[in-house]
């Protein structure tokens, strides 16, 4: 069963809905004030008149939040530069596969941490704040994703990613500023940043995971799409993690990815983005999922045996348990048997959940991301 999508559906027109797609903070929520103004340099302080009322709450919010963060710092710093990291478990898949389902089914297994949303949203200080204040974004936040209606709470696993956006290094901060989107997208394959950048966001990214791993005490399990195309840089960091990739059929990818850039998108934006002109987005999509594509099949193959396992989504979708317990048993995890009855009340909770439905590829369209996306169709083989 599935349900056909709008761009903002009935149960979503609420207050909430309508102040973070104007005004809501988003993952900006947690910057600093020095992130923000090195951010605003970065792109000549171009914000767009209707997203003032953003800036301002972002601005205001900074301030708080460099005094939280000096604070947090001085309690835990030594600490977290202490904290080892036991090798962790990566999702890999690009947006829109899967990953989603596959990393909430993960996390159910209590041997594993994750972040979840509070700590991406406040990566500068949720080791002092969460306790005490994730209660009040909780009952701010909106209760549903936009493109999909998946259940949205601060206590839900989210892509690590998403830490990153504070201090301006991931790709996803192409939504914020589209105007300079070819800087950001840089961050998702890593390869064209100077010596520096590479340097800082490997150190800001290990930083992130020894606070998660200090305050967890327990081997993460990760999901960021974008880690689909650093296989090499992760192998670099844990030569011992474990990874699996789900993938999907290429049209199926190709139709969400469009409806998420049209539904989420505005939620994050400082510059307006032109969604009028359809081959501006299917050109968008296309280029950046090929390239997270080319850099899958170009690395997987520096992944040791017996670390990597693949899935496919609609496999997942049919046998939930039976694909987790091969994941499981190809990746050597612990055992299944322990975390298979919560897996499966899991399971059993998403029996009215209907996903999206949406129209027939044009055979133009479909001719043009089966020539992009290539590598997909041979190395999972779909059909055309």
């Amino acid at each position: 069963m599935c349900k056909l999508p709008m761009h903002l559906p009935k149960e979503l027109i609420r207050w909430r809905d309508a102040f973070f797609k104007l005004a809501g903070t988003n993952m900006l929520s947690g910057i600093t004030f020095g992130q923000w103004l090195r951010m605003l340099r970065e792109n000549r302080f171009s914000i767009d008149t209707i997203y003032y009322p953003r800036a301002l709450l972002i601005t205001l919010s900074s301030i708080s939040n460099s005094m939280a963060a000096a604070l947090e710092e001085l309690r835990f710093g030594r600490a977290i530069t202490e904290t080892k990291l036991p090798p962790p478990l990566f999702i890999l898949g690009s947006w829109r596969s899967g990953t989603t389902h596959l990393h909430n089914l993960l996390s159910r297994d209590h041997r594993f941490a994750f972040a979840n949303q509070f700590q991406v949203t406040y990566p500068n200080t949720f080791l002092l704040t969460e306790r005490s204040t994730a209660w009040l974004i909780e009952r701010c936040i909106p209760k549903r994703r936009p493109q999909d209606s998946v259940a949205m709470s601060v206590s839900e696993p989210q892509e690590e990613d998403f830490a990153l956006c504070a201090s301006g290094q991931v790709n996803l901060l192409a939504w914020t500023f589209p105007r300079n989107a070819q800087f950001y997208d840089r961050y998702m394959t890593l390869q064209s940043l100077s010596a520096a950048e590479g340097a800082r966001w490997r150190a800001d990214y290990m930083r992130f995971l020894q606070k998660l791993t200090y305050k967890h005490r327990k081997p993460l399990v990760l999901k960021s799409p974008a880690n689909t195309a650093r296989i090499k840089t992760l192998l670099e960091l844990f030569p011992e993690a474990r990874f699996v990739n789900i993938h999907r059929h290429p049209y199926d990818v190709f139709r969400s990815n469009e409806h998420t850039l049209l539904t989420a998108a505005p939620w994050w934006q400082m510059q307006r983005m032109d969604f009028g002109s359809a081959s501006e987005r299917h050109s968008r999509i296309l280029d950046l999922l090929g390239n997270l594509y080319e850099a899958y099949f170009a690395e997987r193959q520096l992944i040791p045996s017996g670390q990597f396992c693949d899935i496919a989504y609609e496999d997942l979708e049919r046998d939930p348990i039976g694909q987790l317990r091969t994941i499981y048993a190809a990746l050597d995890l612990p055992d299944f048997k322990t975390a298979e009855a919560v897996l499966q009340t899991y399971v059993d909770s998403l029996a009215g959940y209907r996903k999206n439905c949406f129209a027939e590829l044009s055979p133009d369209l479909r001719k043009q991301i089966h020539e992009r996306w290539r590598p997909c169709f041979d190395g999972w083989g779909y059909d055309a």
